[in-house]
Formats: C-alpha cells, structure tokens, sequence
C-alpha cells in the first residue's frame, strides 16, 4: 500500500484524496494552522496527518491549492525534503502559467527532488464518475502511473515542463472566462433593465449556453475567490503584448467583486440568482 501525500485539503484535495484510498493507497497530509473546516474535511475524506518527514519519505507529493499558494507549497516541500537521498518526486496539480511553473521549480534548485508539472480539468471526484483528467508533463521517468493504478485518470503529456500548466490556462481560460462574460452581462442586464428580455431570448435562441450559465454562475459562487488568481495567471500566460491578457485582468476583476459579494451584502449574487432564477444565494456555504 503505497503512501501518497496531497497538501491542500480543500474540495479538489480532498475529493482526490478519497478516490485514491478508496483504491487502496494511504494519503498524508499536513495539517498544522489549517482551519477547523479543512480538517474535518481531511478526515472525512480518510486522510491521514502527517509529520515534515513522513510527507517528503511518501512515494510523491502532489500540490493541489489555490493558484496563490503554488509557490509557497513549493517552498516547504523543498525545505522538508532538505538533505534526503531519496525525497518524493513532486507534481503541482495547481492552475498556474507556465512562467509560474518554472519559477516554482527553480524553488528546486540544487535538491533531489524531482519537478513534475500538472493540471487537473474537470471536478472533484465523485463516487460513480471517471473524472477529472490530470494532465502530466515532464514525467520521464512515469511517476503519475502509480495515481492510475489507484483509480485516477492521467494523461501524460510529451512536451516539457510547463505544458500541463499551458493546456490548463487554455482551457480554464474558455471555460471559466465563458462562465465571467456571462455574470458580467447578465449584471450589464439587470443594470439596464434588460434582464428579463435577455433571459428570454437566450433560452430560446441559445438554449445551450442558457443551460450552461444557469449552472456554472450559481456553482461559481464559492469558488469565485479562488478564481481571481488563476485569472491573473492566464493574463500571465497570454503576456502584456497580447490584447487577451487585459481581457483576463478584466475577468480578475469581476470574479474579486463577486468574492467580496459573497463574503459581505451578496447584491450582486442575487441579482444574479433573480435573472437565472436559482435560489444559491441564500444556502451558500462558503469552503
């Protein structure tokens, strides 16, 4: 039963996690000055808490964090595997530019720890479902295997570091820059007393896009926040010279309102909920 350990242990981390030892493998984790919330939910998911040591001697590390944590993760796997022989190969599974990546490995340098890069698409795990897909690159030496023989679904990638990473911002950048155009128009609507009209003419002339707003916004909600940073990476990832990148420091924006409309009066959110006519807004729990 091999040892496999995840930092983070939020709705990803922990959603993996659990498919992993429900195919046998035993998953550390360290829990020191997370929140109450986080470790109840390590421990329902069947993790178990580890020390410094006990983390850098598993099998391999896998980070899985918001994109702003990327590079700290980073750090205190390097400090902990300071001096092993033999330290656990590393896969950051985050939502970070390739730039980024290269400048988590580099947090590597001189150490024996071997740099993987990751992404993950798709959601949590569930009981039932085959997904997500983690996409791998720079796995020569095949370190992802051991993740498909207990029950996650892996592609690696030929290209070099930072593909993974690439593939990630452009899909991410689709998918969730759809999900930001949709909240910001919709808002554009309500602002314009157009909401209604608007709503109509979309479930009747784009039935399939009226489908997929009125599931992704209210699901955005509680993840708005994480959102933010993994918009600004995108912008990284398009670079200055290109006029896409503005567009994603725009989505940035749009996401950081709606997270403080969460957290504090959640005008926006229900404006949002009366023109999709869902009813998030108030049975929201934030992670």
């Amino acid at each position: 039963m091999p040892n496999i350990a995840i930092i983070g242990a939020g709705a990803m981390g922990s959603a993996v996690a659990k498919r992993l030892i429900d195919h046998g493998a035993t998953v550390l984790t360290y829990l020191g000055g997370r929140s109450e919330p986080t470790i109840a939910r390590a421990k329902a998911a069947g993790m178990v808490a580890a020390g410094h040591r006990e983390l850098a001697k598993a099998e391999l590390i896998l980070s899985i964090v918001p994109p702003a944590e990327a590079i700290g993760v980073a750090e205190f796997v390097a400090d902990i595997s300071s001096g092993l022989s033999a330290p656990a190969p590393f896969l950051d599974l985050n939502a970070i530019a390739p730039k980024t990546m290269q400048t988590l490995a580099a947090r590597f340098g001189g150490s024996a720890v071997e740099v993987l890069d990751g992404a993950i698409i798709g959601g949590p795990p569930v009981a039932g479902k085959s997904g997500p897909t983690l996409y791998v690159s720079g796995d020569r030496a095949a370190r992802s295997r051991l993740l498909e023989d207990y029950g996650l679904r892996v592609r690696r990638l030929d290209g070099r570091l930072g593909a993974a990473s690439a593939l990630k911002m452009c899909y991410a950048g689709i998918n969730k820059g759809f999900v930001g155009l949709g909240a910001a128009m919709l808002l554009a609507a309500s602002r314009s007393g157009a909401a209604e009209s608007l709503k109509a003419e979309l479930a009747e002339s784009l039935p399939d896009l009226d489908r997929k707003l009125s599931k992704s916004i209210p699901d955005m909600y509680p993840k708005a926040y994480r959102w933010v940073a993994e918009m600004q990476e995108i912008a990284d990832f398009l670079g200055e010279d290109d006029p896409g990148a503005t567009i994603f420091r725009g989505m940035a924006d749009i996401f950081s309102r709606l997270a403080d409309d969460v957290e504090d009066g959640r005008v926006l959110v229900r404006q949002l909920d009366e023109i999709l006519g869902s009813e998030s807004a108030g049975a929201m729990v934030m992670p």
